[in-house]
């Protein structure tokens, strides 16, 4: 269905490997290979089960379980601890504590009391949908050849035309205990099928073991997508291209002026992150003569609009006549409509118990020729948002070209997306980290003092760019990081921070990958060592050119961002403690720091009023992972202290009024204060981290 994958889905069952497993392992096994391609069913979305006769560990008789995807988790990543595991007689028996439609959502309640062997794990609302299937293994999958299906207006009539009574039909219903009775009465009614499709939802599917309802799914979904090219073939998508979308690096700029300003509008209630798609469906369906129709009936699958929201925010824009300067200026305007169209939507269909409304901004903005951003509170959920618009993009290719594309109705929109237990869920969420939705560019960040920043940064929430004219140290820290917090987080940019359209590149780069920039640590130097009289000019140049005009070139491409945004900024400077105190045979070196400082002082002034807060931390003798340390520089400081290179850490300690090293982790540590809000009500500020040094006390 997207264009780009292979046509069939393949068949990665391997018996050799399924042999030697338990039965939920196979389980296991089974939802991490239907998960693998998205095209089966999306982040997150769908779930799997098995009944599994286990020993009771209370009365040690064998008894049949329910093991069933837990609530949250994703199938292509879950693992054991991923399911939820139900006596199934208790299930059976919540039969007779139903009290019908009105009442079904106290059913969820009662689930905790049917848990087997204390799993922790809480049991999702699809439970009973799994529960009362009368066969042992159950897939729910969410494919984009069967939504499209699921989604058309005549969805029950396709249905039998491409499955015949193999694959049934059920009207619409919300997932929870009355549509897993309705499950249960179907496969009752019709023994020989082996899967229902769910009108605007989902495939059901199921078999007498792992692989035959594994490959009952994939045999399914495989049908579908042999349909639909069969019908489709030759027939131009959503009415025809009507705009040619504009070179992949014109896109990319268009991207970097605009996820600034819409970051800046949408920031109101807290910092959101963005993501940008200019894949091949995408800049199809943007640039379709339907675009604006179908964008407004929303989506259809309950998973798709939680994550996209009901429809999208569709940008006014020709790329034959592209003035992106009046796009930028009509963008407030068209944020504002979209919250009012959002609160009229809430305002219709709320009930006395709707919780309040939440953050009326889209998280879905389309332009044609251009592509898509998608904008969520952290970069993972702005990305996955954006596959599932594409899942419905998919979706609606195939239903408006066989049928005609149905979102759900507004009313059952809504009642999905207030629905008290997801409202519940949400309450549980944890509370979100210190810097949560903020975004940082350290320069010098695969240096020691720039990676120990970044990491401290990374452990409060932050997305992070890495800047750094290493490519390969750059490259090093980047695969270490995405290790460690995960590669949504982030991004490495080469960045010679003496070249200005270097500079200006690479933060238009940083802003493409997360929609804006929150905090500036300028971070790259280097260090010299001479007499004045054996200083080059080259020396005192590159010294000039590194440590005061590359501060410069990065803040003001900072300023540019934290303007655009009006939601703030925070700069922070690793300047020095020669900065504040001259040292002998470093002149160069100590009058570029001390122009840092000053050029702090200065900006400080100049952002107050945009509350762009500006401050610095001199650090001293950080030796340890610092890469200024690793050359000549080390040689030159220990030949001044008349000492080696073994007594030159021992030499600062002994020097500084604590006695005490200085490491990068304590740099990053004020670096953090700064950047944070602890520091809100400070700027114009130095700390030094030196561990004492009567010369470099600022009063």
């Amino acid at each position: 269905m997207s264009g780009t994958a292979p046509a069939r889905l393949q068949n990665l069952w391997d018996d050799a490997k399924a042999a030697g497993m338990t039965e939920p392992e196979r389980l296991v096994y089974r939802s991490n290979i239907l998960g693998s391609d998205k095209r089966v069913t999306n982040y997150g979305g769908g779930n799997t089960s098995s009944k599994i006769f286990q020993k009771d560990p209370l009365t040690g008789e064998d008894v049949e379980v329910l093991w069933v995807k837990g609530s949250g988790g994703d199938s292509a990543s879950i693992k054991l601890d991923g399911f939820a595991t139900l006596y199934m007689d208790k299930l059976r028996a919540l039969k007779g504590l139903y009290r019908g439609l009105a009442h079904e959502d106290e059913m969820v309640g009662y689930l905790p009391h049917a848990t087997f062997n204390l799993n922790p794990r809480a049991a999702s609302i699809d439970t009973p949908l799994h529960a009362y299937v009368p066969h042992a293994f159950v897939d729910h999958m969410h494919p984009d050849a069967i939504i499209a299906i699921a989604a058309s207006k005549d969805s029950k009539a396709l249905t039998q035309q491409i499955f015949g009574d193999e694959i049934g039909w059920l009207p619409w219903k919300r997932p929870g205990f009355e549509l897993g009775l309705w499950l249960e009465k179907f496969c009752l009614d019709n023994p020989g099928a082996k899967g229902v499709i769910l009108e605007s939802h989902g495939l059901f599917t199921w078999g007498d073991t792992p692989r035959e309802c594994y490959e009952q799914t994939i045999d399914t979904i495989n049908k579908a997508i042999a349909w639909f090219e069969e019908k489709t073939a030759g027939k131009p998508a959503f009415g025809g291209q009507v705009v040619a979308p504009l070179p992949a690096d014109e896109r990319r700029a268009v991207a970097a002026r605009l996820m600034p300003k819409i970051r800046g509008l949408i920031s109101n209630e807290f910092k959101m992150l963005g993501h940008f798609d200019d894949s091949a469906a995408v800049l199809e369906f943007v640039g379709s003569r339907d675009l604006k129709p179908l964008a407004a009936l929303g989506t259809s699958c309950p998973d798709h609009f939680l994550r996209t929201k009901i429809r999208p925010l569709v940008i006014a824009f020709d790329p034959a006549k592209p003035d992106i300067d009046a796009v930028v200026a009509g963008l407030e305007q068209a944020t504002a409509d979209y919250r009012a169209d959002y609160a009229g939507y809430y305002d219709r269909c709320k009930h006395p118990d709707s919780p309040a409304i939440r953050d009326a901004n889209a998280v879905v903005y389309l332009m044609p020729g251009v592509g898509m951003f998608t904008f969520a509170k952290d970069k993972a959920t702005a990305r996955i948002s954006g596959e599932f618009y594409v899942n419905a993009i998919n979706v609606m290719r195939g239903s408006s070209a066989v049928s005609t594309y149905q979102g759900l109705p507004e009313q059952e929109a809504f009642d999905i997306e207030y629905w008290l237990l997801e409202e519940a869920k949400l309450q549980r969420m944890p509370k979100p980290k210190s810097l949560a939705g903020h975004v940082a560019l350290v320069t010098g960040g695969a240096g020691g003092i720039g990676k120990a920043t970044a990491v401290r940064l990374l452990r409060e929430g932050a997305c992070v760019v890495l800047a750094d004219i290493d490519e390969a140290a750059l490259a090093s820290a980047n695969e270490e990081l995405g290790k460690a917090f995960g590669k949504d987080v982030v991004r490495p940019v080469t960045l010679n921070v003496t070249e200005e359209a270097v500079v200006i590149a690479g933060f238009a780069k940083a802003v493409v990958e997360f929609g804006g920039l929150d905090i500036l640590v300028s971070n790259a130097g280097i260090a010299s060592s001479a007499p004045i009289e054996d200083t080059s000019l080259e020396l005192w140049n590159r010294n000039m050119d590194i440590l005061s005009t590359g501060y410069f070139l990065v803040s003001r491409e900072a300023f540019r961002l934290f303007r655009q945004q009006k939601i703030g900024g925070n700069v922070v400077f690793v300047a020095s403690k020669n900065g504040l105190a001259a040292s002998p045979n470093a002149s160069a070196y100590c009058t570029a720091k001390a122009a840092e400082i000053h050029l702090a002082r200065c900006l400080a002034l100049e952002g107050a009023a945009a509350q762009i807060r500006v401050n610095v931390v001199n650090p001293d003798a950080v030796l340890r992972g610092s890469k200024i340390w690793a050359g000549e520089w080390l040689e030159q400081r220990a030949s001044t202290y008349k000492t080696d290179k073994d007594g030159l850490e021992e030499m600062y300690r002994e020097r500084s009024l604590l006695k005490r090293s200085v490491f990068p982790e304590d740099i990053a540590e004020a670096i953090y204060f700064f950047a944070s809000d602890a520091s809100a009500k400070s700027t114009g500020n130095i700390i030094n981290v030196d561990a004492g040094n009567a010369q470099s006390f600022t009063r």
